[in-house]
């Protein structure tokens, strides 16, 4: 392994770590809907838990209402079930075979809440980062104790190592500020 690949290899796992965290910010739930919100509920469907994606088609009536249409007649008081016994706190009102599920406003004491849980998000992402920043520079210690490479090269690896992690934590500092912001905004 070479000083570059272990560059190489340190950029990988961080943007997966920001494509990770990205994913973690879309299941907190602000007072707009977006369908990425009913991802994680899963339904029984004849005998086994499937996503309700699976099962029915997802999409948006308006800003604050997600419409839920299931593909097949008797799955509408399932998903209703499963959505409501979800730990979203959001509660769908059937029409005929479409479900609407309106988005409940938060209260100022919820958003401040969920700024806390994003926050934490955030730190998460960054300590995995920053764990990441530790392994690379072991590596590049290990190659320097295999006189694989030199000090001057080491030194520069972890210099190169410590401007990635630096760009990748402002990175997530940028996303923790936007997600802030979307929740605060009434």
């Amino acid at each position: 392994m070479t000083i570059a690949d272990i560059r190489k290899t340190a950029e990988q796992k961080m943007a997966r770590s920001i494509e990770a965290f990205k994913n973690e910010l879309t299941k907190i739930r602000t007072g707009r809907a977006h369908t990425g919100l009913l991802d994680q509920v899963h339904v029984e469907y004849y005998g086994s838990m499937v996503p309700l994606s699976q099962v029915a088609n997802v999409s948006l009536l308006d800003a604050r209402t997600i419409s839920v249409q299931p593909w097949e007649k008797g799955m509408g008081p399932k998903i209703e079930k499963a959505i409501r016994e979800s730990d979203l706190g959001l509660n769908p009102a059937a029409q005929g075979d479409l479900l609407r599920v309106p988005m409940p406003a938060l209260t100022e004491e919820r958003r401040k809440e969920l700024t806390k849980v994003v926050r934490h998000t955030g730190e998460e992402a960054k300590v995995a980062v920053r764990n990441l920043r530790r392994d690379a520079n072991e590596h590049a210690k290990k190659l320097l104790k295999d006189k694989a490479i030199t000090e001057d090269e080491e030194r520069r690896s972890q210099d190169e190592v410590q401007k990635l992690t630096d760009r990748t934590i402002a990175e997530i500092d940028k996303l923790i500020h936007g997600k802030e912001a979307e929740i605060m905004a009434v």
